[in-house]
């Protein structure tokens, strides 16, 4: 677990949940904002389409409905214009009980009918060429349901002659006679003030093939708001405006009012549907429909805001949608990812245990996946791995024992042979104390040297033979040579490897002289469950580059392969933390450092403290 603490504190370093979950989210982000734009923009364009098409629908309705009211009114007019006895009545003078006659049973009877016949508030004027045809003014009545102040079922007939307006502009501009087809729509006389407007015809005289005659002037006057009651703007939504725009762009009629600075005057029209959405001045939707057999155009301005509002309801929806679909698939993401991170940082710490050691630890994983079969193989490979680590490691420790076997088989016969050319000068001079003291010495060396081919024995024991080595040693040398120990009682108990201190005094002995005389202290103590064994001399001291030397194993002599050989001892039996370790100064002294862990022997160690001489 240190190793991938480690790990997430390097910079760059990112756990598997984390870039699954960074890439789920960036497709799910990608997916939902595309999902958005295509969603938005295809029902924004839909329903832009569709509420233009219903606009144009309506306002087919309207214009249908308004041609009927013209037509109903041509109909009418088309019925004086096209009768025959009214034509030949009005073209000849008539006098007396002959004109009363002609104004009782024809001309009255005819405007009478015709005036009637518009289920509308209608003013019909005639104006005859014939003076002789007599004036009726205010001829007025209204339909049996209509109240007294009941403007719109007002329905009247007056007949003028022609001086009355011989001189006016709207006369003199009626165009030239095409028989059947000359007529117009405009406002004249009081039309303006009440708000009307009138169908001009004439009624001619056809007899003459060279020349039609003018004999009347036909005036049919409604009132807008009931021509034009189908043109209302509520149809169309609150902001919208209608309007009724003749040839020369004059408004007509208009129904409802655009806000303020969204629009300008009407112009003359020259497109059928125009959509003015990136000027200041005209945000709106605009659309035309031609009135047929008459020179107006039926004008919808729409506000955006219309559409937009709908497009707004949508636009929320839509996101809305988004954002619950983010979370839910935020939160299964989530889930997917903890999922499989769970399972792979399994994986990881056992890799990294397998990396720190511990070949024990393995992957307990149920399924039938590509996490089972990996979990499988990764179990097997820990075992297979531990087995052949435990395989090199007794490989290893054999031949590190039969290399100190070899050593100790080179050391002894020359401490042998050394030892009993001693014995033999103290037999000479007759020295019989010392003779036997080295002789038994001797023998308890190489008693508790062989320990029955024992590898671990007690440090009481390890003590004991060093303690041995150095009364031999001191036997020979005498007062030249001082050692001291200093043993804590405290790891009598403990186990250690065999024969890791009597090297470092040989070599101490050999090759740390400075002078006539030498120190040598053996310190062992306990600290924090580690045995500390050091070794401290008086002598001469090496450099260190003969130290990384030795360590390194670029020393190819006897003093470096006997400190690297039991360091490499140590650490094959306790592991890399442990070893030996040397301080040196020349002129001062050599300072031997060995750790081991304090561990108890299984076996009951002697309870004897061996008799370790200052």
């Amino acid at each position: 677990m240190k190793i991938v603490r480690e790990n997430r504190k390097r910079l760059g370093y990112m756990p598997i949940g984390y870039k699954l979950m960074l890439s789920y989210m960036i497709f799910i982000v990608i997916l939902v904002v595309v999902n958005f734009y295509v969603s938005h923009s295809m029902y924004d364009s839909s329903m832009r389409k569709q509420t233009r098409m219903n606009i144009e629908g309506t306002m087919e309705q309207m214009r249908d409905n308004v041609k009927y009211k013209l037509d109903d009114i041509v109909r009418i007019s088309s019925t004086l214009y096209d009768d025959y006895n009214l034509v030949q009545s009005i073209r000849v003078d008539e006098i007396g009980i002959a004109n009363l006659n002609r104004m009782n049973q024809i001309i009255s009877p005819k405007l009478e009918s015709a005036s009637k016949s518009i289920g509308m508030n209608l003013r019909l004027s005639v104006y005859f060429h014939n003076k002789t045809v007599n004036q009726i003014y205010e001829n007025r009545w209204k339909k049996d349901n209509a109240s007294d102040n009941d403007e719109s079922k007002e329905q009247t007939y007056d007949i003028y002659h022609m001086s009355r307006i011989q001189d006016k502009l709207w006369y003199k501009s009626i165009p030239k006679e095409e028989y059947g087809v000359t007529m117009e729509w405009k406002q004249v006389e009081e039309d303006v003030r009440d708000h009307r407007i009138s169908m001009i015809r004439r009624i001619v005289d056809t007899d003459n093939p060279l020349e039609v005659e003018e004999l009347a002037i036909m005036r049919f006057s409604v009132q807008m708001k009931e021509l034009f009651n189908s043109v209302d703007f509520s149809k169309l939504g609150d902001g919208s405006k209608l309007s009724v725009v003749d040839s020369t762009g004059y408004v007509i009629f208009s129904s409802g009012q655009l806000p303020e600075g969204s629009t300008r005057p009407v112009s003359k029209i020259n497109k059928n549907v125009s959509t003015n959405e990136n000027s200041d001045k005209q945000e709106y939707l605009r659309i035309e429909e031609k009135l047929l057999n008459q020179n107006w155009t039926l004008v919808a301005q729409v506000p955006l805001t219309i559409i937009e509002q709908e497009a707004a309801k949508v636009r929320a929806f839509i996101i809305f949608i988004c954002v619950l679909s983010f979370v839910l698939l935020t939160f299964a993401g989530v889930f997917i990812s903890r999922y499989f991170s769970k399972r792979i940082l399994k994986f990881v710490s056992v890799l990294n245990a397998f990396r720190e050691g511990d070949l024990h630890k393995r992957i307990a994983y149920r399924g039938k996946d590509e996490f089972s079969q990996i979990a499988t193989a990764l179990n097997g490979m820990g075992e297979d791995v531990e087995a052949l680590i435990n395989k090199v490691y007794l490989t290893q420790l054999q031949k590190k024992e039969a290399e100190l076997e070899m050593l100790q088989l080179q050391i002894n016969p020359h401490f042998l042979y050394n030892t009993l050319s001693s014995i033999n000068q103290l037999a000479k001079f007759g020295e019989n104390e010392k003779l036997q003291k080295m002789v038994l010495e001797l023998a308890k060396f190489y008693r508790l040297t062989l320990n029955s081919g024992r590898t671990m024995i007690p440090i009481a024991a390890e003590m004991e033979q060093a303690n041995a080595y150095v009364s031999i040693q001191k036997v020979k040398y005498g007062k030249r040579l001082e050692v001291l120990f200093e043993i804590d009682e405290n790891i009598w108990h403990f186990e250690t490897v065999k024969l890791i201190l009597q090297p470092f005094i040989e070599n101490t002995l050999k090759h740390a002289w400075s002078g006539d005389r030498i120190h040598i202290r053996i310190v062992t103590y306990m600290e924090e469950n580690t045995v500390h064994y050091k070794i401290i001399d008086d002598g001469f001291g090496m450099p260190q580059e003969r130290i990384d030397e030795i360590f390194s194993g670029l020393d190819k002599g006897n003093i470096g392969y006997g400190i690297r050989n039991i360091d490499q001892r140590i650490k094959l039996h306790y592991g890399s933390e442990y070893g030996v370790s040397i301080f040196s100064r020349i002129g001062i002294g050599t300072t031997v450092h060995i750790r081991i862990p304090a561990r108890k022997r299984n076996l009951i160690v002697q309870e004897c403290i061996p008799n370790i001489a200052g």
